[in-house]
């Protein structure tokens, strides 16, 4: 089958691009309104000493009979504004709505921490680091508070994880990591660059087995030291957007111009969604549609 795509005439100063949101992206009439429930978590065994909120969204098609799908994304509040870039909740109620994807729960995810510090902030350390406590944090502390109130899918292959920025490969690191848990990801302008020890995905993706992981890559042709030879954001993503291609993996980059900024990757998570929960068998219906339930 044939899609054909509009033209759309490149920018030629690529310094401050800014994408328009779609329709998917916005209220819409007729599209119920899902509920969304703040709560506050302050009592982490694994990074001892933060606080942090978590917000979880509920679309209005959830039945408690019929396991949901869950996505978890990092960055909790950025990606929940319906007032910001990415505008998760309201996305998630259109597609759900719609049928383009299953009933999903969000559960959107704040960085931890310390309040009485002098600097504050455990982000970096959280989303950077290459080990699994990240991941550990969301499925010993985070993830049974939602499980305990609502019916999920056990399968990870109905379970996803998004973040933009050092979230990106946080996401990437936690699905790698655990891929019995998170099978499904979304990484925006991934901060591999950053990582300690240097980005390791490159060497190791074509090094082990493949992994049953599906993966959506946006980058930006002027993120961060775009044209440096060290720490180069764009280039790491490169990087690994081509070692997952040569291992074989089911991924898809989307490249495109501006800076270091979520505009981009918000627009695109209608799509991004869609197509990380298209059915093998069946291209155009979603992973879990149908009945499925576990």
């Amino acid at each position: 089958m044939t899609i054909e795509v509009p033209y759309q005439p490149l920018p030629v100063d690529q310094s401050d691009v800014r994408y328009v949101h779609g329709p998917d992206s916005a209220v819409q009439p007729g599209v119920p309104v899902g509920e969304t429930i703040e709560f506050d978590w302050n009592d982490s065994a694994i990074y001892p000493g933060t606080s942090r909120k978590f917000w979880v969204h509920v679309p209005a098609r959830y039945d408690p009979s019929q396991p949901a799908s869950l996505m978890v994304f990092q960055d909790g509040w950025w990606y929940l504004n319906p007032e910001g870039e990415v505008r998760g909740a309201i996305v998630l109620d259109n597609l759900v709505h719609r049928g383009d994807i299953p009933v999903t729960i969000g559960v959107f995810v704040d960085p931890g921490v310390f309040p009485d510090a002098e600097d504050p902030k455990n982000r970096n350390a959280e989303y950077d680091a290459f080990d699994d406590r990240y991941v550990s944090f969301l499925l010993s502390e985070i993830i049974p508070e939602v499980t305990k109130r609502y019916s999920i899918a056990e399968v990870p292959d109905r379970w996803g994880i998004c973040g933009g920025s050092s979230g990106g490969n946080c996401a990437f690191t936690a699905a790698w990591l655990r891929p019995d848990k998170f099978r499904r990801v979304i990484g925006y302008l991934s901060s591999f660059a950053q990582m300690p020890g240097g980005n390791p995905y490159p060497e190791l993706i074509p090094s082990v087995s493949r992994k049953p992981l599906r993966i959506f890559l946006q980058a930006g042709h002027r993120d961060l030291r775009w044209n440096e030879p060290e720490a180069n954001w764009l280039a790491n993503n490169l990087r690994v957007a081509a070692a997952l291609a040569e291992a074989g993996y089911d991924f898809r980059l989307v490249l495109g111009d501006g800076g270091h900024s979520p505009n981009h990757g918000g627009v695109l998570l209608p799509d991004a969604l869609r197509w990380l929960w298209r059915s093998d068998d069946h291209p155009h219906q979603p992973v879990g549609w149908g009945g499925a339930t576990s």
